[in-house]
C-alpha cells in the first residue's frame, strides 16, 4: 500500500518509531490515530508524495513501533512524549523543519507539537478533532455516548485492558464500524493490520496509557496553557468530518472552538465524511491537504 516508500525504524530518545518516507519536494509529516498505524494514510500519501517529501510513522504504542513503558503518571504515553519522538524522527532523516498532519490522535500529538516545538512545524493540519481541554471542560451526554472509549480506556490497569484482548478482532470492528457505512470504506488489507495490532496485549495496553494520558498529564499541559494565553502560531488548517461526532450538530462549529486555541487559522471546514477522513472521503481530503500546504512557506 505503501509502494515507492522506504520502510525503515528510528531509534528515539525515547522509542523504536516504525517510520515510511518517499516522495519529493518539502517534508510533510503525517500522523495516524487510534486505533490505526501509518497504512491509515495508505489512500493519500502516494498522491501527495508527487510534491512532498512525505513522511508517515506509527507513534509509540501503535502498529509496530516500540511499547515503552507509560510509568506511574502515564507521561511515557503523554502527547508532548509522542509529539517528541516525531521531531527526532524528522531530524534524523534531515527535516529540522517541516509541514505537518495529524488525524485524531496524531492531531492531538501534532495540537503539542506545534506548542512545544514552534520553530520545528511551518504548517499544521488538524484533522477532525476538538481540543481535550475543551471537551474535558465541556463534556456533554452525546458526546459521552458517542465517545466512550475515552472514558472506558482511562480506567486502572488492568480492567480495560482485560476486556478489549478477551476478543480484540469483535472490539476493534465494534469501534470502526459506528456508522451505518460499517467498516466498508477500510482497505480490507489495512483493516487485516487493524486487527493484528490488537491481538497484541502490549498494543493494547500502550493505547489505554494514551488515553490515561489525556485525562492527567495531558490536560494538565492544556490548562496550563490555555490559562497563559498560548495558542498554536504556525498557519493552521481545521477539517472535520461533517457527519462524524466532531462536526455534527455541533454549537459552536470546531473551527470556532478552535480559534481559542490557534492564532493564524488559514482554513476551517468539514469534508464529506464521517470521523474516518482518509478512508471515506479520500481525494476531498487529499485536495484540502495539498491546497494548503502547496506554496507555503517551505516553498
Amino acid at each position: 500500500m505503501f509502494e515507492n516508500f522506504t520502510r525503515t525504524e528510528i531509534k528515539t530518545s525515547g522509542a523504536r518509531i516504525v517510520t515510511v518516507y518517499g516522495g519529493k519536494g518539502p517534508p510533510l509529516l503525517l500522523m495516524h490515530g487510534n486505533p490505526f498505524s501509518h497504512l491509515n494514510w495508505h489512500r493519500i500519501a502516494p498522491r501527495l508524495a508527487q510534491e512532498f517529501t512525505v513522511v508517515a510513522t506509527d507513534l509509540r504504542g501503535y502498529g509496530d513501533s516500540e511499547k515503552p513503558p507509560g510509568g506511574d503518571d502515564h507521561s511515557g504515553y503523554s502527547f508532548r512524549a509522542m509529539a517528541q519522538d516525531q521531531i527526532e524522527v524528522m531530524a534524523a532523516l534531515g527535516h529540522n523543519r517541516f509541514y505537518a498532519a495529524g488525524h485524531d490522535r496524531g492531531a492531538r500529538v501534532l495540537h503539542r507539537m506545534c506548542l512545544d516545538h514552534e520553530q520545528a512545524v511551518a504548517r499544521a493540519a488538524i484533522l477532525d478533532i476538538i481540543p481535550q481541554h475543551h471537551l474535558f471542560n465541556n463534556v456533554t451526554k452525546s458526546w459521552a455516548t458517542f465517545s466512550w472509549h475515552w472514558f472506558f480506556m482511562i480506567q486502572p490497569y488492568d480492567f480495560p485492558e482485560h476486556l478489549m484482548s478477551a476478543d480484540p478482532d469483535f472490539f476493534i470492528s465494534k469501534k470502526l464500524a459506528k456508522t451505518k457505512q460499517g467498516l466498508s470504506f477500510f482497505d480490507p488489507r489495512a483493516l487485516e493490520e487493524y486487527k493484528r495490532y490488537m491481538r497484541n496485549p502490549a498494543t493494547v495496553h500502550a493505547m489505554c496509557e494514551d488515553y490515561r494520558a489525556t485525562a492527567g498529564i495531558d490536560l494538565d499541559m492544556d490548562t496550563l496553557d490555555f490559562d497563559a494565553g498560548r495558542k498554536i502560531t504556525c498557519p493552521a488548517l481545521i477539517l472535520w468530518g461533517a457527519t462524524g461526532s466532531v462536526g455534527r450538530n455541533r454549537k459552536p462549529d470546531p473551527g470556532e472552538i478552535w480559534q481559542r486555541y490557534a492564532a493564524d487559522i488559514r482554513g476551517a471546514r468539514s469534508v464529506s465524511s464521517g470521523h474516518y477522513l482518509m478512508d471515506e472521503a479520500p481525494e476531498e481530503t487529499c485536495r484540502e491537504l495539498r491546497e494548503f500546504f502547496v506554496g507555503g512557506e517551505l516553498a
